[in-house]
């Protein structure tokens, strides 16, 4: 219990990091049974189309080397140079069937685990030379799946051989009876059909160790709790330092913010907690812009600078907490919201013109609506038309 309170179980599915560094070092998942038996069934099938080419091209060259002329069973040099011409024309001959079982080789790791090239695993590793670690491994779990799938061919290769070989024992018979080249495409053909079937029967094989490779793979690759942490606070960051980062960002923010205040025409109040500094220049600004908002601490904050340099504050409640929470720093005020703002705009300025010419005072509007939309406040992340 304790362990697993510790997180030190391998509980927790690998993370994309994980399995991309395992790929690096050439862990990924191989099945030698899939390898063999794709290998086995493009060679079968393979035989079908160029085994009677095969056989025509032995059954020339047999007739061409036991047909010799008298003259040439005297000369020494013959017999050497009739070898080299035979194994010339025999490699020739099996070329394309060599090309096409390499061809098969790579099917079967790019079906499983793709393509993937790591000069880490080629690397000496003097570990696997130790004998400890080989009889560790012949012993161990994966020891035991080996040589059950071991036993599991012999056991279905042998079944499937006796069973055809009974099955065909008068065919096998009646070969000879036939004429020489009668009998071997015969008994060539009957050869192929046995391989094919053969190698078909080990896709059972196949299909059972596909799956199990991959879960091993997966299991292998399974991570603690910890190790989940570690590997967070490595590619993200500690949340410590990411939180230090965050509240000093956040500072330098409101710090940029709070240097706008002095630049804006009226700060809009909600006596209690909010305050909203709105900034609008004919030349520049197609409507009012937020230049600066806060609540609390933040918002007394904002009305000491509007303060410090005779920027006027309006008190309307109703409509600061509208813009507080429909508009961030930086935008333009919502459509909806013009009427209201253009009011208090507009006794703002006619309160610095009579306040400059001596004029008389300036009645201050009593009511400032506005549309129902913003008055519910429950979506602070609302987004409205501007």
């Amino acid at each position: 219990m304790a362990e697993q309170n510790s997180g030190q179980d391998r509980t927790e599915q690998p993370t994309a990091k994980r399995l991309a560094d395992a790929r690096k070092k050439g862990q990924i998942p191989r099945s030698r049974e899939l390898n063999t038996t794709i290998m086995l069934l493009i060679s079968a099938v393979s035989f079908f189309y160029v085994g009677g080419h095969f056989g025509l091209e032995l059954l020339a060259m047999m007739r061409s080397d036991f047909t010799m002329e008298r003259t040439l069973l005297f000369d020494t040099k013959a017999m050497l140079d009739g070898f080299s011409s035979d194994a010339l024309n025999a490699l020739l001959m099996v070329a394309p069937f060599f090309l096409l079982t390499l061809v098969a080789a790579f099917i079967g790791p790019l079906v499983l685990g793709g393509w993937n090239f790591s000069t880490e695993s080629m690397a000496p590793k003097f570990s696997k030379m130790n004998p400890l670690s080989g009889i560790k491994r012949m012993f161990g779990g994966n020891g035991g799946i080996e040589l059950l799938k071991a036993l599991a061919k012999v056991v279905l290769l042998g079944a499937l051989g006796g069973l055809l070989l009974w099955s065909l024992t008068d065919e096998f018979l009646g070969l000879s009876q036939q004429s020489l080249q009668t009998g071997m495409i015969h008994g060539g053909r009957m050869l192929l059909w046995e391989f094919l079937a053969l190698s078909a029967v080990l896709l059972l094989v196949a299909g059972i160790d596909v799956p199990y490779q991959l879960w091993s793979h997966q299991k292998k690759l399974k991570m603690t709790l910890k190790e989940v942490k570690d590997e967070n606070k490595d590619t993200q960051g500690n949340p410590e330092i990411k939180g230090k980062i965050r509240a000093i960002q956040r500072e330098m923010a409101q710090r940029r913010m709070l240097e706008d205040v002095p630049n804006a025409q009226v700060i809009l109040i909600n006596p209690t907690h909010f305050s909203v500094a709105l900034r609008y220049d004919e030349g520049q600004d197609r409507a009012p812009v937020v230049v600066a908002k806060g609540e609390d601490h933040m918002a007394l904050k904002i009305r000491e600078i509007a303060k410090e340099h005779d920027v006027p504050t309006f008190s309307a409640p109703p409509l600061t907490r509208a813009l507080y929470y429909s508009t961030e720093i930086g935008e333009a005020i919502p459509a909806g919201l013009y009427v209201a703002v253009a009011k208090v705009l507009a006794y703002i300025f006619q309160l610095k013109r009579s306040t400059s010419q001596k004029d008389q005072p300036v009645n201050q509007p009593q009511t400032i609506e506005i549309p129902d939309e913003f008055k519910d406040l429950s979506h602070p992340n609302r987004r409205f038309e501007r």
